[in-house]
């Protein structure tokens, strides 16, 4: 594993969700550079390993992009075994894709570990199935946080049929809202706001469409918390199918 780079997930924050393979390359490490949203309980899989922090946490000061990728090139060109250790999955809103493709035009070998996205563990662990036969034949995972500032198509995204799994989301829920109100959703929808994913820390809030935004006030609703908006985000699995019956 020596000489070379490996963008790892860490998963949603519970340390018992970090895979196998994970682990195995936290072991072999020289060097791990951890980005805040990482449970640091998993770096007990690789004591006395150099630990670099390269903060990106939304909304608040980060690592450059730019340095993160000079340091990876710089260990992985001293023969170090290197650890990219990102919250969740890495190519799920981590640019795990883009940090790949720039250390691969410069020789450096990678390899990409999956992790669990905070999208499907947030969900499951408030006993959300994203997908329900009869209620929801598939899922869409968008972030509202673009580079570019940019809009989805949150039109497309209302008339899709599927469950919405919104990240980064919490600073445009107006936004959100009106968007796929205007799109045609229906005003009663199911929404879910899981704030702290996995976590002993991970709370919880019920709503609909139209009160979504006036609920995450009242519950002081914070980052990182994701949204799931759809008939499967209703209080209880139970309720969800007696609706589709």
């Amino acid at each position: 594993m020596s000489a070379k780079v490996w963008l790892v997930g860490a998963g949603p924050g519970d340390p018992e969700l970090l895979t196998l393979k994970a682990v195995r390359a936290l072991h072999e490490a020289d060097v791990v550079l951890i980005d805040d949203l990482v449970n640091p309980a998993v770096l007990e899989h690789c004591p006395g390993t150099r630990v670099i922090t390269v903060g990106k946490r939304g909304g608040c000061r980060s690592t450059p992009q730019a340095f993160i990728h000079r340091l990876m090139l710089r260990y992985a060109r001293q023969g170090k075994c290197v650890v990219r250790l990102k919250g969740g999955d890495p190519c799920i809103f981590g640019r795990g894709g883009e940090e790949a493709i720039w250390l691969r035009e410069r020789g450096v070998a990678v390899e990409l570990v999956n992790g669990i996205t905070a999208g499907l563990a947030g969900a499951t662990q408030c006993d959300i199935p994203l997908t329900l036969r009869g209620v929801s034949r598939g899922v869409t995972l968008v972030t509202a946080h673009t580079q570019d500032d940019s809009s989805l198509n949150w039109r497309a995204l209302a008339e899709g049929g599927t469950t919405l799994v919104v990240y980064m989301g919490v600073a445009k829920l107006e936004e959100i809202a009106a968007q796929l109100l205007e799109g045609g959703m229906a005003a009663d929808m199911p929404v879910a706001m899981i704030e702290n994913a996995s976590l002993p820390l991970q709370r919880e809030c019920r709503s609909s469409l139209a009160r979504m935004q006036a609920d995450a006030q009242a519950f002081a609703l914070k980052s990182p918390a994701i949204l799931v908006i759809g008939a499967v985000a209703a209080t209880a699995v139970e309720a969800v199918l007696q609706a589709s019956a």
